[in-house]
């Protein structure tokens, strides 16, 4: 899900190449950084009227990920209500061919939209509708308001995507962390011993090398990398190369070194020294395989993520076992869980914020 890859390989080989070839990219940083500011934020005060609520209420669950940063989802307000509808316009059918991953997306939202309500004073309650493409309605009820560590952390939480310094969490943090992983219907699944993650880093590099070997993958994850600061800017969407550190590039080189650069060898020691540097792997796991536990996986996994960052701990996707449906019962066989599908595997541990991904405009998500 939700993010990986962006032009990888050799961070000083190309630049080196972008230096050689003359070609240099006018840093925009100013507006990047004024857009991050005004997507990564808390608002200052109460919005005021209803309206203006829910559409703050909006405004917090499109901080949520999504895979590949597609954000694939919309939105519609009504009288106390706000509902969520995947927007199948944006989904992802090479790594997500089932649309699991937008499914869990719109979890992710949901739980952010939760957590904001609350935080106003509102009591958020989920229908969803099976009948109608798998939405989720959410009916708002005052309530007395409630501004949780887990809202807090809303602006902040991100997909730190490097190495983590490997330092060892509390049984008080792990506990927590499966607390807030836990649902209706989900379960998350704790490994600690290098031996278990040892195994699933395997699995992961199975993953990632049939991956690599897939053209329409490759197309796929390309077309949401975004080379450059203007770029990210200009669709508010997609991976940006910064988010792992990378060069920036017009799009022209960028994705010549792209193809240069992105080969399954680079990529499997990169997944290895990530494993390898983190403290914990997480597995999701739904008792059922449809949409509506993938939205629940969605919401545990949120709501994991917030609980981390607001105890300055990062976390990963490493969802390659889980995205290669020929490998999903192999790995689902080594974890123990019978028929229930493995929905999300990610990687957590101490280590430094990476810069950010932006966000679309609210009209662009409103219907």
């Amino acid at each position: 899900m939700l993010s990986r890859r962006l032009f990888l390989g050799n961070a000083a080989a190309a630049a080196a190449s972008v230096a050689a070839s003359g070609c240099t990219v006018k840093s925009e940083s100013e507006s990047y950084d004024a857009a991050v500011q005004r997507t990564w934020r808390h608002r200052d005060g109460h919005p005021g009227d209803p309206t203006a609520v829910l559409r703050e209420l909006v405004r917090y669950a499109t901080l949520a990920p999504s895979s590949h940063n597609t954000q694939c989802w919309k939105f519609s307000i009504g009288d106390g209500a706000v509902a969520i509808l995947p927007d199948f316009s944006r989904r992802c059918p090479a790594v997500d061919p089932d649309d699991h991953h937008l499914f869990v997306s719109l979890g992710c939202a949901a739980e952010n939209l939760a957590q904001a309500a609350m935080a106003h004073g509102l009591m958020a309650e989920s229908r969803f509708r099976s009948e109608l493409d798998g939405a989720l309605d959410f009916a708002l009820m005052p309530t007395r308001a409630i501004v949780s560590p887990l809202f807090q952390a809303i602006p902040e939480r991100q997909c730190t995507r490097s190495p983590y310094d490997g330092t060892p969490l509390s049984g008080p943090e792990l506990t927590k962390l499966e607390l807030a992983g836990s649902g209706e219907g989900v379960q998350v699944l704790l490994f600690t011993e290098s031996s278990a993650t040892d195994n699933i880093l395997d699995y992961v590099v199975q993953g990632n090398t049939a991956q690599m070997h897939d053209p329409a993958f490759i197309d796929e994850l390309k077309a949401w990398i975004r080379f450059n600061e203007d770029e990210a800017v200009r669709t508010g969407d997609g991976l940006f190369t910064g988010a792992t550190g990378n060069p920036t590039a017009p799009r022209w080189l960028g994705s010549r070194l792209f193809d240069l650069f992105l080969t399954p060898q680079r990529e499997n020691d990169k997944y290895a020294a990530q494993v390898r540097s983190s403290a914990v792997i997480a597995v999701f796991v739904s008792e059922h395989d449809d949409r509506e536990h993938w939205i629940e996986a969605g919401r545990c996994y949120q709501r994991f993520a917030l609980q981390a960052t607001a105890l300055g701990i990062r976390n990963a996707f490493l969802n390659q076992p889980v995205e290669v449906a020929a490998l999903r019962p192999q790995f689902g066989g080594f974890l123990g869980i019978g028929e229930r599908r493995a929905d999300l595997v990610v990687r957590f541990g101490r280590g430094q914020l990476m810069p950010r991904s932006l966000r679309r405009p609210m009209q662009a998500v409103l219907i």
